[in-house]
């Protein structure tokens, strides 16, 4: 969620509460604002946890990750889908990096914590056009 969007939601609560209900109402109002972070923390931390007994880097099929990314998202909806932390690759611009066990990689760029753009690297494959030996002539 945006954050100007959550304080501004945050901000209404409060008022309403308070018109509505006066202090009683604020302080209900509160106590879901703080609910609400909780729950975004917990979130979080589960998908740091599943993230962290995997290897950096480690994506079951490069090709699905670059099928399923989206310009905008954020690096918790990447890592939640991937189930692993990116290899970074640097900084300016922010760049991180899963790859596949056939050796094909997706290198994400990061702007403003969001997707900007990313690209898909497949090995070249070795030409199957070659006939096989026939095994009866001898």
């Amino acid at each position: 969620m945006n954050p100007v969007i959550g304080w501004a939601l945050a901000i209404a609560a409060l008022v309403v509460g308070w018109v509505g209900y006066g202090w009683q109402g604020v302080v209900f109002a509160f106590t879901f604002i703080v609910f609400w972070l909780l729950l975004q923390f917990n979130k979080a931390v589960r998908v740091m946890r599943s993230a962290g007994h995997a290897p950096v880097g480690y994506i079951g099929s490069a090709v699905m990750l670059n099928a399923r990314l989206k310009p905008g998202m954020s690096m918790m909806e990447i890592v939640t889908m991937t189930r692993s932390l990116g290899q970074k690759l640097g900084d300016a611009p922010e760049q991180y990096r899963w790859t596949d066990p056939g050796g094909s990689h997706v290198t994400v760029e990061m702007r403003r914590g969001k997707v900007a753009r990313w690209s898909l690297w497949r090995p070249p494959q070795a030409d199957d056009d070659t006939p096989a030996p026939d095994a009866s002539a001898s």
